[in-house]
C-alpha cells in the first residue's frame, strides 16, 4: 500500500501531462482552479488505495494515468455542467409541473433573447426621458384581454394572493367557504397565506355546501373581503352547493367597504369550453360580473412564464402597487419580457392564441395524434428491430393543479423492448440519452404521448430510442 502511495506521480509533472494540457483547453478553466481539482481527484484516490477500494490501474502506469485523468475529466464535465436542461415530455401531460409547467411561445422567446442580450426601457419612458414604471409594459395588455381598469404582475400567484390579503385585510376580516380552503403544490394553504398575511380568516358552510346566506351572516363590522377560491385543482361532486360569483358581486354591492376578490388560480384567457374542455372560467367573464380584483397564474393555462397577475378596479391596483411589499414580489425583465410576448399572443386573437404551446397541445385532436403517431413507429420500425410496438386510444392530462376531472383523447404509441423491462428502458431514456425523454410505463409498457412533443422533438426521440 505504502509502495502504491509512493508511486502516485506528483502535482508538477501530471501538470505537464498532454492530458491535463489538453483539458486545460476544452475545459476553459484557468490554470489554478483545473490544478486545484487536479489535487482533489488525487487525495480522493489516495483515500481508496488506503481503503482498499480503489478499482483503477496501479499507481506508476500508464493504466492508472488514463484512470487519473478520466476521473478528473468526468468531475469535470459533472461540475460545471448545466443541471437544469432540456427534456422531452412524452407524457402527454401538458402543464407538468416536475417538467417545468408550460412552455413558451416563439414570440415570447424572442423577446426574451431581445431583452436579456440587450439594455432596455424597463423602468424608463423614451418619449418623456424620465422614470417610468416596470408594470406599464403589461398592464395595458392586461387590462385590454380582461376588461380590468387596471393590473399588475407579481413572481407567482401565491405572492399575488397574499399581497391582496396583507394589503387589503391585514387585522381584518375574510370571508370565506369551507369547501374552498384549497391545498396547492408543495403544502402551501390558503388559509396558511392569510394567517401569514395577518388577515382573519372566518369559515363559512360546510365542505359541501356553502349558501349565500351563510355569507350574509357571517359578514361584521370588521369584514374587509369575501373571498371566493376557484377550486382548479380538485373536483368535488355529489350533494354539493357554492355561491356563483354574481351572487356575491351583488352582495358586497350592498355592503359598504367589504370587497369581492376572486382568486382564480388557473387563470384562463382564452374559453376552452367553447372546444368542450373543462369549466375554467375566463377572466375576462369575472371581470365583467364585477369582481373587485381577481388573481390567476402566469404558467398554467395561460400558458406564459411563472407569474402571478392580479388585475381589478383602479383604487385597489393602486394600492397594492404603493405598498412596500410590492417590491419584494415584483418580477424581473426576462419574466416581464416573456408575458408581454405571451399576451400580445392574445391580444392578436385567434390566430395569435394557436401560437402558444399549451392553448396548441389542449386543442390537438387524437386524429392528427394518431397519423404523427403511425408516422413515428414507421420509422422507429424502419431503423430497429428491439421494440414491439403498438398505438391505442388514451388519455391526456392538463395537469399543473389545472382541470383535475379533464381527460382529452389521445392516441398513445405503447412500446416494449426485446430485452429491457420498461423501467430498465425508461432509466435509460433519462439517463443515457441527451435531451432526456421522460414517458409514462403503464403494464410493463413504455408510453409514449406525442400530444407534448414537437415534431422537432420527434427525431431527437427517435434517435434516442434507435441509440438504446
Amino acid at each position: 500500500m505504502k509502495e502504491w502511495l509512493r508511486s502516485i506521480p506528483p502535482v508538477h509533472e501530471l501538470q505537464n501531462h498532454e492530458r491535463f494540457l489538453t483539458l486545460l483547453l476544452q475545459s476553459q478553466l484557468d490554470h489554478t482552479l483545473l490544478t486545484k481539482q487536479l489535487k482533489v481527484v488525487i487525495d480522493n484516490i489516495r483515500e481508496a488505495i488506503l481503503n482498499d477500494n480503489w478499482p483503477g490501474g496501479r499507481p506508476g502506469t500508464n493504466h492508472f494515468i488514463e484512470d487519473l485523468f478520466f476521473i478528473l475529466e468526468t468531475k469535470i464535465q459533472k461540475q460545471y455542467s448545466y443541471t437544469l436542461e432540456k427534456v422531452i415530455n412524452a407524457t402527454g401531460t401538458i402543464l407538468h409541473t416536475n417538467l417545468g409547467r408550460a412552455r413558451l411561445s416563439e414570440n415570447a422567446i424572442n423577446h426574451v433573447i431581445d431583452t436579456a442580450r440587450n439594455y432596455s426601457n424597463l423602468e424608463y419612458k423614451l418619449t418623456e426621458g424620465e422614470r417610468g414604471s416596470r408594470h406599464s409594459h403589461v398592464e395595458e395588455l392586461i387590462k385590454d384581454i380582461t376588461g380590468a381598469e387596471a393590473a399588475m404582475v407579481v413572481n407567482n400567484n401565491a405572492s399575488a394572493v397574499y399581497l391582496v390579503l396583507r394589503v387589503l385585510a391585514a387585522n381584518k376580516e375574510v370571508i370565506v367557504s369551507r369547501g374552498q380552503l384549497v391545498e396547492i403544490g408543495g403544502s402551501f394553504r390558503i388559509s396558511s397565506i392569510m394567517e401569514e398575511s395577518g388577515a382573519k380568516l372566518v369559515e363559512v358552510g360546510t365542505t359541501n355546501k356553502t349558501h349565500l346566506y351563510d355569507y350574509e351572516k357571517a359578514v361584521s363590522s370588521e369584514t374587509s373581503i369575501i373571498m371566493k377560491v376557484h377550486t382548479s385543482n380538485f373536483k368535488v361532486i355529489g350533494f354539493t352547493k357554492s355561491v356563483d360569483t354574481d351572487d356575491l358581486v351583488g352582495l358586497t354591492k350592498r355592503i359598504d367597504s367589504v370587497i369581492f376578490y376572486e382568486d382564480l388560480g388557473s387563470g384562463a384567457l382564452y374559453d376552452f369550453r367553447k372546444h368542450g374542455i373543462g369549466e375554467e372560467p375566463v377572466v375576462k367573464e369575472v371581470i365583467e360580473l364585477g369582481a373587485d380584483v381577481v388573481t390567476f397564474s402566469g404558467d398554467k393555462l395561460l400558458g406564459g412564464p411563472q407569474a402571478g397577475i392580479i388585475a381589478g378596479k383602479k383604487e385597489i391596483i393602486g394600492r397594492l402597487k404603493k405598498h412596500q411589499l410590492a417590491r419584494v414580489v415584483r418580477v424581473d425583465k426576462m419574466t416581464l419580457a416573456a408575458l408581454e410576448g405571451t399576451l400580445i399572443d392574445y391580444a392578436l386573437g385567434e390566430n395569435g392564441v394557436v401560437n402558444i404551446p399549451t392553448v396548441r397541445d389542449l386543442l390537438v385532436s387524437s386524429e392528427e395524434l394518431d397519423v404523427r403517431s403511425q408516422s413515428f413507429v414507421t420509422n422507429l420500425l424502419q431503423n430497429t428491430g428491439k421494440y414491439v410496438t403498438k398505438i391505442t386510444e388514451g388519455k391526456s392530462q392538463v395537469g399543473g393543479g389545472t382541470m383535475p376531472d379533464v381527460e382529452l383523447p389521445t392516441m398513445v404509441v405503447s412500446l416494449k423492448h426485446r430485452k429491457l423491462t420498461a423501467e430498465q428502458l425508461g432509466r435509460k431514456l433519462r439517463s443515457e440519452v441527451k435531451p432526456a425523454i421522460v414517458g409514462r410505463i403503464q403494464k410493463d409498457e413504455f408510453i409514449i404521448d406525442l400530444r407534448t412533443v414537437t415534431p422537432e422533438e420527434e427525431e431527437d426521440l427517435l434517435r434516442a430510442l434507435i441509440k438504446v
